[in-house]
């Protein structure tokens, strides 16, 4: 019987399908182009193999074209004839993905790696930040998230991708030692991999390796596909380094390069986040608002994302609404996302709704509301799916918020908790308080 590149047996007697299953699965893992063409070569050959559809659907989902990932998935259970065990079981875990039943699809995923545990599309779910699990709700889910990385190690030797994937799961969970030689080895092993680039820029990141950094993803960049998924993402990760440096010219560069809603290569979320974020931190460090900008996303927001979805997408359509002063969508927003929530169907459950509040009070000027909404949220932010590196975005407005509220001692309490060895703080008025 015909094998994917993991050993994983494939119910496709067409050597030609198994070989494009095989390379679009590769794309796919690694957020190079070609993924989807890929897959579709696969199913032209045989039109029977349902993994193949799978993989159509989930590169589909994470690009944002909800409709036909869908149609995609639905196509993959219709011609499932005969599937193996590991198959079935592939796309029943992909259906619960799909139908947003995060804790069915959590539990399916333990059972499947137990059986399956080199089912790397399947873990790739799974296996960040922004996944199934990272996007639970679940206050712990980064520990979470590394003990199961630490549990298939074993599996799967010095591959590449997961060593990748490993790295970041050990440095969101704060172990900094034993990621960094993980992700060494597997940019060394293989630099043509988005989630290695993006795991390296996280690991600098957390350890304050500013310089390194630049050097790194400047260097990546450049021979990185220009429509490649994470070419927008890692820009973005780039540009931090720009802000903290003082390099502003460089930064908005890139913002302007790979950020920008007609440069970013991305999904909607990924869009809506990269830009919001950069442009928000961009003025926490002290630089003007672009009015033009701001309005470009807002705009933005309200076509492609007009419902409540991803807890850190949904972050930033918020941000935009209190930026333009749209009190009355950020009501229906919070409105929105409590019902959502009353339903099961919004893991992070009132966090987002209450963390409008506090935009809404530091963007007119009524800081101490705003203190008394964000500091109790500050602790809690995992429950919203992302990065640490994404969620110092509302720790730094808290900070924002004591300086410009003349709390100095608090915004040194804040400073002194915050996570050892992490990057600097780009907000003006810190320097002051050393």
């Amino acid at each position: 019987m015909l094998a994917d590149r993991y050993d994983l047996p494939l119910s496709t007697a067409s050597a030609a399908a198994r070989d494009a299953y095989v390379q679009g699965a590769e794309l796919a893992l690694t957020l190079y182009p070609g993924a989807i063409a890929a897959f579709d070569r696969a199913i032209a050959a045989d039109p029977g193999f349902a993994l193949a559809h799978a993989g159509k659907a989930q590169v589909l989902m994470r690009e944002g074209d909800v409709a036909a990932a869908r149609a995609a998935q639905a196509t993959a259970r219709q011609v499932a004839a005969g599937p193996t065990a590991r198959e079935a079981s592939h796309i029943a875990f992909f259906d619960l993905v799909f139908a947003g039943q995060t804790d069915p699809a959590i539990a399916a995923l333990h059972a499947h790696l137990t059986a399956w545990p080199r089912d790397a599309l399947v873990l790739a779910n799974a296996a960040n930040p922004n996944g199934l699990i990272g996007a639970s709700g679940r206050i712990g889910q980064k520990h979470q998230i590394a003990v199961l990385m630490d549990s298939l190690a074993p599996h799967y030797g010095n591959d590449f991708w997961f060593l990748a994937h490993h790295a970041m799961a050990l440095s969101e969970d704060g172990q900094l030692a034993a990621a960094r030689p993980k992700i060494e080895r597997s940019v060394a092993a293989n630099p043509n991999n988005a989630h290695g680039a993006h795991t390296f820029a996280h690991v600098c990141y957390e350890s304050g390796d500013l310089d390194t950094a630049r050097a790194f993803l400047s260097s990546w960049l450049a021979s990185y596909p220009r429509d490649g998924f994470f070419h927008g993402h890692v820009s973005w990760h780039l540009s931090l380094c720009e802000l903290q440096a003082g390099n502003w010219e460089g930064a908005s560069r890139l913002y302007r390069d790979a950020m920008a809603l007609d440069r970013h290569s991305g999904g909607p979320q990924q869009k809506m986040s990269d830009a919001t974020a950069f442009l928000w931190r961009s003025e926490l460090a002290g630089q003007p608002r672009d009015a033009t900008a701001w309005r470009a996303m807002y705009e933005y927001a309200n076509s492609a994302l007009p419902r409540p979805a991803s807890g850190l997408a949904d972050l930033h359509v918020i941000l935009a609404q209190a930026v333009m002063g749209d009190a009355a969508a950020l009501d229906a927003r919070a409105r929105q996302m409590e019902a959502l929530a009353r339903e099961g169907r919004y893991p992070s459950g009132a966090y987002l709704p209450s963390l409008s509040r506090g935009f809404a009070a530091f963007e007119r000027g009524d800081f101490s509301v705003a203190i008394e909404v964000l500091a109790p949220l500050a602790g809690a932010s995992e429950r919203i799916g992302g990065s640490r590196a994404q969620h110092d975005l509302i720790e730094f407005t808290l900070l924002k918020a004591y300086l410009n509220a003349d709390r100095p001692d608090e915004a040194r309490r804040l400073l002194s908790q915050r996570r050892p060895g992490a990057s600097g703080v780009p907000v003006t008025g810190v320097a002051a308080l050393h």
